[in-house]
């Protein structure tokens, strides 16, 4: 074959991957998961009983900070932060959110627990 007379004998440089959107573990923790668990999001009926639609926390009785963490992240939107599932699904619809099983945690913008997640989201960087 033309041009494969000699295949090479070093690794071939891994491609660059895009950006990840890094959150803060720590706010997490001592912020937004109590927020979750203050709501009953982590209860057996919620997300604490596995998932459901794409998100799931640890239950209420064995929790587990890290995976709670993990599986947050991907309900976040870094590019649009207030578009973010972690947000928008528990949003009234009467404030632009799309429907939740769960009930409407937040009733208006202004809510303190709204903006703390929110807040915890837009704190995120690409790195």
């Amino acid at each position: 074959a033309s041009g494969c007379e000699r295949a090479s004998t070093t690794d071939p440089t891994p491609p660059a991957g895009g950006q990840a959107y890094v959150l803060d573990y720590d706010v997490f923790a001592s912020n937004i998961d109590p927020l979750l668990s203050g709501y009953g999001c982590d209860n057996s009926t919620c997300h604490g009983g596995g998932i459901r639609g794409t998100f799931e926390l640890s239950p209420a009785g064995d929790k587990d900070i890290a995976f709670d963490f993990a599986q947050a992240r991907l309900q976040v939107n870094g590019y649009e932060p207030v578009s973010s599932p972690l947000i928008m699904k528990p949003l009234a619809p009467e404030c632009g959110g799309p429907g939740h099983a769960g009930g409407f945690l937040f009733t208006e913008l202004d809510n303190p627990d709204y903006l703390a997640i929110l807040a915890w989201i837009e704190a995120g960087e690409f790195k």
